[in-house]
């Protein structure tokens, strides 16, 4: 049984403009309490007991924050462990040690999904799951390319229509993975990718597709403090 989980929450979100000046944006709140609040609910209801959040920007705003929510967590600073490297391939490059042998769940901490869609990519075998879903504006996303199940290939923000099904932040890695991204080299936007790692993956065929069956919420623009808030108050999560 999938126990633990890796939140990459080290962002400045920027993109939060004024909303993220003094917090992580992960820490904004929505509905009376921090958007990671409704995160980390939901992954202890999947069943995923041992939470790993991989911090750094005002990194002691969020360490007080999840020492209070639950004690038990494993805070990691990023920028302690990594020094300025940065890039969504960095946090998995933190946990090695605290995860082992052991297979695993990655999640953003400006997502959230459902409990049944968590439960959904807790599979213990030897492949690597990528959480998909279809967007109205794909070009704005990584869009995954599958075909029988298995992902070939993931195009970030195409600029021509190549498919609508788009990378949604939630994985599911087996150890294999720490391997894989020692290897990631810097991209053109001067970051460290985890989609190049989960490419390389693809391409030996060890990268299966799930698509979200209930939903996936942002939470990197202000707009999106209204829209979540909207969702809550009218589903019962």
């Amino acid at each position: 049984m999938i126990k633990k989980v890796v939140i990459a929450a080290a962002g400045r979100g920027t993109r939060m403009q004024g909303l993220s000046k003094d917090k992580p944006k992960h820490l904004i709140e929505v509905n009376g309490k921090p958007f990671l609040y409704y995160l980390l609910e939901n992954l202890k209801k999947a069943g995923l007991e041992e939470i790993i959040i991989v911090v750094g920007y005002k990194k002691e705003v969020l360490e007080k924050f999840a020492r209070k929510y639950d004690s038990n967590m494993t805070i990691i600073n990023q920028f302690e462990k990594l020094g300025d490297e940065y890039g969504t391939a960095s946090p998995i490059k933190c946990v090695e040690d605290l995860i082992g042998n052991e297979q695993f769940i990655s999640v953003c901490g400006d997502d959230l999904y459902s409990v049944a869609d968590l439960k959904n990519m807790m599979v213990e075998d030897d492949y690597h799951y990528v959480a998909a879903k279809t967007a109205e504006h794909p070009e704005n996303k990584g869009v995954l390319i599958a075909e029988d199940g298995y992902l070939e290939k993931i195009i970030e923000k195409p600029k021509e229509f190549v498919g609508d099904l788009v990378n949604t932040g939630m994985y599911k890695f087996t150890p294999e993975i720490f391997e894989i991204v020692k290897d990631v080299k810097l991209s053109s936007r001067g970051e460290y990718e985890l989609t190049d790692a989960i490419s390389y993956l693809a391409g030996q065929k060890k990268v299966k597709v799930k698509k979200i069956k209930e939903y996936w919420l942002e939470f990197t623009r202000p707009e999106d403090v209204i829209a979540v808030s909207d969702f809550l108050k009218n589903n019962q999560i």
